[in-house]
């Protein structure tokens, strides 16, 4: 015997039923009609009639329409399902139950009250119709199938809503009534009746548990539970784009899964098939054909981690204070009044010093949990030997979920560390003995957040996602978005890394898309941007996404920006940057940035601020890591001052390369904020201060090369005519120079503690004399 279970979601439309039959015909065919069905009601239709409920019990007159939209729904399924010479006998049938349900509801609607007796005997119908109607349909294509109502089959106690199963009376009344049946029983999924025949219902999902019971008291040789998904995910998919499905579990970790939020398995449904060892299918009637999750005694996997679940609303309660330590039975009394009053506990947290206890409870129970506590502990409260219990009313559990993970070390460690470094706050920690599963309480705004970067840690082997958030379109930022459109593919199959641009700005405009914007088409997707640009707006806003491994990337020269700095690597963003403004400025606040980042454990990545792209940052962090000292530094930090330098000579005025450079690009659009030299001192004060001196910027001295006419010249022109005038100062340094075998260069110089930017002159024995061979001839870019 196999059974056979259809959710909600499988049988939403008439469509949808016929693919359902399909399955359902071949599996009888396969397995020579030893099967049994057990269907839910439609989809939707569950809380519909909740709904219902509601409107008759708040006296509602709405509840009339609703109940003839339910109504239709039904009698449009028979028309579309049932052949024409069966289909008055079965609308007779469903109009028959239709009328007694219509009844009911009517009668809440007067007495205006629906007690939860009444709430699960209306609920019961919606598997009483869909399972008629299936059972007929499926008979009208030739199966020799009959309805079969579970209710006098699964005995239950009278705890409705939520009813528990009376094992021994269901087992042999199951038994009984599919001895003396020939027929293929379509079973009414999550309803049951108490010993007086009064309807109950297992709990939302209780289809599931049906078809265990079932499966159970038959010994049944295999469980399939059709929904749709294509089994149980490493992680919801609806948060966690890349999960994706697990061949097998284990009865244990299926059963942790599904109590932490993994839907696709209503929780009590492990329990009666484990106890008998049936193995547990998971399908997806979308997909018939794909093999889903199996479920048994044994799973298979490369991961010690099967899965990462989530409870996405619990609330935290925490009670503490000096007075519970040593004290005997403060656990007793705490936990026995949480029981008198039905307040179910979802985990439990305990100092060592048993100082403090923390509580996960459903944020509907957390207002009674609270008084209930304080009130049965009113006299250490008021001795102040206890604190009022605190309450936070907004966080998640996550849950590492495998039973692989007590023979591997280092899972807590890689579990902390993935929430460390994306700046998620662990509120609370549990693990069993078993180390089967760790569970941390986190802030309900960082659950997603939480599963992604999880996701990644456990189950990418390394590989990540990387959320850019570039500012600056200009030269340096369109160069990047064309380097990572021409990477990605490298990227992705050499690296395992996936860089995805999330947002984009400029002086204009800006755009978001948490999926990517497609780098082919950016500046049309910029340009179509309805946003205009606002520096606030886009920190706000990356903020608030809230995505693992975030990365602001600062493409612009501006201050404002980097005033932003701190409080991006505050919120755990990761900053990478050409703009040497937050680096150059007061030493406090470069010494801030790094302490943040460090704090965070965010990385602050500035590498072209000196050098462009060459490793002369990341080289003295790890000199000096390694304990060396660096005595001098002599650098050449200008690109567009080199080559002036290099192309100033006996055939080429000082004016004229300064002109060339600016008509090559190599300058700035006003080639005196190259010839300052502020830029160059910059440059410098960056590298004295990862040498580890705390300078400042006045402590730069820096050589000012422009005659004074020169630097007040109200134009870019007017600045040029000033330069032609001082061609002959500069061609004389340069005569005298040559004169003594040397060359001018524009050195930048650190050493015993001070650092300076000034022309000097490089002999043939300096490494900076064979500079000139670079630019011995010049071409256009």
């Amino acid at each position: 015997m196999k059974i056979l279970k259809f959710g909600g979601s499988s049988i939403s439309t008439p469509e949808r039923v016929q693919g359902v039959m399909d399955i359902v015909l071949r599996s009888a065919k396969r397995n020579r009609n030893l099967i049994s069905v057990v269907f839910s009601a439609f989809g939707g239709v569950t809380d519909a009639l909740i709904g219902l409920s509601r409107e008759a019990a708040g006296h509602s007159s709405d509840y009339r329409s609703s109940f003839t939209a339910l109504k239709k729904r039904h009698s449009d399924a028979v028309r579309a399902l049932i052949p024409p010479e069966r289909r008055e006998t079965v609308q007779a049938a469903v109009s028959a139950m239709l009328d007694e349900l219509k009844d009911t509801v009517h009668g809440v609607y007067l007495v205006k009250e629906c007690s939860a007796k009444t709430l699960d005997f209306i609920m019961s119908f919606g598997e009483r119709l869909s399972a008629t109607i299936i059972a007929e349909a499926l008979a009208g294509r030739g199966l020799n199938a009959e309805f079969c109502d579970s209710r006098p089959l699964v005995r239950t106690d009278g705890n409705f809503g939520s009813a528990r199963v009376d094992f021994e009376a269901t087992n042999r009344r199951i038994r009984a009534h599919f001895a003396k049946r020939k027929a293929i029983q379509i079973v009414t999924g999550f309803i049951g009746s108490t010993a007086s025949n009064e309807t109950t219902t297992l709990g939302r999902g209780g289809s599931d548990y049906t078809a265990s019971v079932l499966g159970a008291a038959l010994a049944a040789s295999g469980i399939e539970i059709w929904t749709d998904v294509d089994g149980v995910m490493t992680a919801d998919p609806r948060k966690v784009e890349k999960a994706f499905p697990m061949p097998s579990l284990t009865y244990a970790e299926a059963m942790e899964l599904s109590h932490f939020g993994a839907k696709v398995i209503y929780p009590p449904t492990i329990q009666p098939a484990m106890d008998r060892r049936i193995p547990v299918r998971i399908l997806n009637s979308f997909r018939p054909d794909f093999e889903g999750t199996l479920i048994g005694r044994r799973s298979c996997s490369p991961y010690p981690v099967r899965g990462i679940s989530s409870m996405d609303d619990i609330a935290l309660l925490l009670i503490e204070g000096g007075g519970m330590f040593g004290v005997v039975g403060f656990a007793s009394r705490l936990f026995g009044v949480l029981a008198r009053h039905r307040i179910n506990v979802i985990l439990i947290s305990q100092a060592s010093s048993e100082h403090s206890i923390c509580l996960a409870v459903d944020p509907h129970s957390a207002r009674s949990a609270k008084a209930v506590i304080e009130e049965e502990f009113g006299l250490e409260i008021h001795a102040k030997k206890i604190e009022p219990v605190s309450v936070d009313p907004h966080a998640s559990i996550v849950a590492v979920v495998g039973e692989n993970m007590k023979r591997t070390p280092g899972i807590s460690g890689r579990l902390f560390q993935a929430l460390g470094q994306n700046g998620v706050n662990v509120l609370a920690i549990a693990q069993g003995s078993s180390e089967l599963n760790i569970s941390v309480v986190v802030p309900k705004t960082d659950v997603s957040k939480s599963l992604n970067a999880l996701h990644d840690a456990f189950f990418l082997s390394g590989a990540r996602t990387v959320n850019l958030f570039v500012l600056g379109t200009g030269l340096i930022g369109g160069t990047l978005l064309r380097q990572i459109l021409g990477q990605s593919e490298s990227l992705r199959r050499g690296r395992g890394l996936e860089l995805r641009v999330v947002a984009l700005g400029d002086i204009r405009k800006m755009a978001f898309d948490r999926n990517g914007i497609a780098l082919g088409s950016w500046r049309e997707t910029l340009d179509a941007s309805p946003e205009r640009a606002d520096l606030e707006g886009f920190v706000h806003r990356m903020k608030a996404l809230n995505l693992p491994h975030s990365v602001f990337v600062d493409c612009t020269g501006s201050e404002d920006v980097t005033a932003a700095y701190e409080g991006i690597l505050k919120h755990s963003i990761s900053i990478v940057t050409p703009n040497k403004i937050a680096n150059s400025g007061p030493y406090a606040r470069y010494r801030r940035l790094r302490d943040t980042a460090l704090g965070r454990g965010v990385r602050f990545l500035y590498e072209t601020n000196v050098g462009a792209g060459l490793p002369v940052i990341s080289t003295l962090n790890d000199l000096t890591a390694s304990g060396d000292t660096v005595l001098k530094i002599e650098a050449v930090l200008s690109g567009t001052l080199s080559y002036i330098f290099n192309t100033f000579g006996r055939d080429r005025s000082f004016s004229r390369a300064v002109r060339e450079a600016k008509s090559l690009g190599l300058s700035e659009p006003d080639p005196r904020d190259d010839l300052s030299g502020r830029d160059v001192g910059r440059k410098l004060l960056i590298l004295a201060r990862e040498t580890g001196l705390a300078l400042e910027p006045s402590d730069v001295a820096v050589e000012n090369i422009l005659p004074e006419k020169c630097r007040r010249a109200p134009t870019v022109e007017a600045f040029f005519r000033e330069l032609e005038k001082s061609d002959g100062l500069f061609e004389e340094r340069r005569r005298q120079a040559e004169s003594r075998g040397n060359v001018l260069r524009y050195i930048g110089t650190v050493a015993d503690g001070r650092a300076g930017v000034s022309l000097s002159e490089a002999g043939p024995d300096h490494p900076f004399f064979s500079l000139c061979l670079l630019y011995t001839s010049p071409s256009p870019r």
